[in-house]
């Protein structure tokens, strides 16, 4: 008996022994952080502190290498961020970079810019033995909870495996790279992240974006982000340092001029979460029990993020997606009948009228495809990325880009009508089209109002407001009874006098933020709260008079996706998943149905019982409600 237990000890000393080895199996050395640098053409400080940061890199032994994690531009735009790229480039070791927020929420490239510059949108590198991953954690182009694409969980994965292959445990050591935390409330499918990496060795999630240091775990896998490069109250920049020993990582705050200071540290060994075990917690998809009547009549999982929203023609319906791809899928069940590639990714939603296909793609074109097969009619070249939604009226299209210009195309030829480039600003909007006039905003402070024959320039508008991010420019606009509508992140609703670009009106009263939609008679303009709530307005009067507010109970919320009413429903859709339809009179909550938890985009309402959607995470379906 004794000698069982003793060949039981000593075997089990062996599997231990024989477990640290693997895990350990690296070379020490040290790398440095620098994170959330918010460059900005209006503010010099920014700069001068990450150049204080890289000399004290250059002059600190034994830094191996640097992460950037993201937040780089304050406006996410390619001037900047090769102003950035030139700053980095300093540095005497290498250094990867990932791109936050404000490089895929504020971008007049699509994001493109970045991967021009800096060489792609993830990275990978093997150092010492352990592997790193740097990848987005979004939101792209539309605000949103940020949000990791199937493509780059595919991508990771399948680099992990390659990374262990011949080593059935999954046990080399992986540090991952991320701007967001992968939370709730930060990462909106951070649970699809968590359980697919679950099974290999994550050592660390390294991030940044709360400006602070942060000591965190993601559903049990430990997570660090790092304070901010820009100075803090004492007038100090800072970043982070990190020693890997052969059974620790330490972490470190380093402020200009000061020795580092500890504040984190991680085994090497240790197990810190169940490698077989699921997210400590999942979305909540219980409202679908109380509105049975909603159902998923068809939906298909394409692969690729999507943020657009579908176009529709009699039996077919039309989306872009992240990849650059053009699908028509059948309006019936789904089913995928033709693709067309782009060059770059899909932002701005197409339009499709008399079986011609129009969208806009990052690759500076401007397409017209046959709605029937796909193939290509025609091709408008852009001087920038086209992001921009397309509006169709009496087949000519319209729409903007990021070279500053609108642009009226014949859809039958392609032909371009007339362009207008006084724009100083983007263009990401669906232009507003009304019997004599295109209106539309851009990400410059500025709704613009064009005659509609020869795209001479109306009327601007402004409303006092002084910072980009506050811009009219993610809202699709609406006109009634002698106004245009629009919201705008300042968390106003406005009405502005559609002969003159004068405010008519304009109030902060129910804080709401990027979305609006018209009733079907003109009477009512809809919009979300930032707080559960929907409101409704009277288009008519000279000062604002609202109808109702109702608590649809969606939570926090500043998703730029439309209201849309139909047959005597209006519609409408959340960051988090949620579609929902009021009863347009009163606001009564007809019904709610989650489809997943990631933002659904403006819905195309077919009749009162019938809605098309699509998702961030990939979805496009049709969902029908039954009596």
């Amino acid at each position: 008996m004794k000698r069982r237990l003793l060949i039981n000890i000593l075997l089990l000393a062996v599997g231990f022994i024989q477990s640290a080895a693997l895990y350990a199996d690296h070379g020490t050395f040290r790398f440095a952080q620098i994170t959330d640098i918010h460059f900005s053409p209006n503010n010099p400080n920014p700069t001068e502190d990450l150049l204080r940061t890289v000399a004290q890199i250059n002059a600190t032994d034994s830094i191996d290498f640097v992460l950037v994690t993201g937040d780089i531009a304050e406006e996410g735009d390619r001037a900047t961020m090769l102003k950035v790229k030139e700053t980095l480039d300093l540095l005497k070791v290498k250094y990867y970079i990932i791109l936050g927020n404000h490089e895929t929420k504020w971008s007049d490239s699509g994001c493109t810019a970045f991967e021009e510059i800096f060489g792609g949108e993830r990275f990978e590198f093997e150092h010492k033995g352990i592997l790193f991953l740097g990848f987005n954690s979004g939101p792209l182009m539309r605000m949103a909870n940020g949000h990791v694409v199937p493509q780059d969980i595919r991508w990771m994965t399948e680099r992990m495996n390659l990374f262990n292959t011949g080593n059935s445990q999954l046990n080399k050591p992986v540090i991952l790279v991320t701007h967001y935390p992968l939370i709730e409330g930060d990462v909106d499918n951070w649970y699809e992240v968590t359980d697919a990496v679950r099974p290999y060795n994550i050592r660390l999630f390294i991030g940044g974006h709360y400006h602070r240091n942060r000591d965190l775990r993601y559903d049990g896998i430990p997570g660090i982000l790092m304070r901010s490069n820009l100075r803090d109250k004492d007038g100090k920049p800072g970043y982070g340092i990190y020693d890997i020993t052969q059974d620790s990582i330490l972490v470190y705050t380093q402020r200009i001029g000061e020795p580092k200071q500890q504040w984190a540290s991680f085994s090497l060994t240790k197990q810190y979460y169940d490698h077989n075990g699921k997210a400590e917690k999942y979305p909540d998809f219980s409202v679908n029990k109380e509105y049975p009547n909603a159902k998923e009549q068809w939906i298909v999982q394409t692969g690729a993020g999507i943020y657009c929203s579908p176009a529709v023609e009699k039996n077919k319906v039309f989306v872009g997606d992240d990849m650059g791809v053009l699908t028509c899928y059948a309006l019936k069940n789904g089913k995928k009948l033709w693709s067309f590639q782009s060059g770059k990714r899909i932002v701005g939603t197409p339009a499709v009228a008399e079986g011609i296909v129009v969208f806009g793609s990052a690759d500076r074109n401007i397409y017209g495809l046959n709605s029937k097969d796909g193939s290509l009619l025609w091709t408008v070249k852009a001087g920038e990325p086209v992001l921009g939604a397309v509006t169709i009226e009496n087949g000519i299209a319209y729409i903007g880009a990021s070279d500053h210009t609108l642009r009226a195309i014949d859809v039958r030829t392609g032909k371009v009508i007339w362009t207008y480039n006084g724009v100083k600003g983007y263009i990401e909007t669906k232009p507003l089209v009304t019997a004599d006039k295109v209106i539309f905003g851009a990400w410059d402070n500025t709704l613009y109002a064009l005659n509609k024959s020869d795209g001479k320039e109306l009327w601007k508008w402004t409303g006092g407001l002084t910072r980009m991010h506050f811009s009219p420019a993610a809202v699709w606009p609406v006109a009634a009874n002698g106004k245009v509508l629009i919201t705008d992140p300042q968390r106003a609703m406005t009405a502005i006098n559609l002969e003159n670009g004068e405010t008519v009106w304009r109030t902060f009263q129910s804080i709401v933020r990027e979305t609006i939609g018209l009733s079907e008679d003109g009477e009512q303009v809809y919009s979300k709260t930032m707080n559960d709530s929907i409101v409704c307005y009277a288009t008519k009067g000279d000062k604002p008079r609202e109808l109702w507010a109702s608590n649809v109970g969606f939570g926090y919320e500043h998703a730029p996706s439309m209201q849309v009413e139909k047959d005597g429903v209006m519609f409408g859709s959340t960051k988090e998943g949620l579609i929902f339809a009021l009863e347009p009179k009163t606001g009564k909550v007809l019904w709610k149905h989650k489809i997943g938890n990631s933002l659904i985009s403006t819905v195309v309402p077919l009749n009162a019982r019938q809605v098309l959607f699509t998702a961030t995470s990939g979805e496009v379906g049709l969902l029908t409600i039954d009596n």
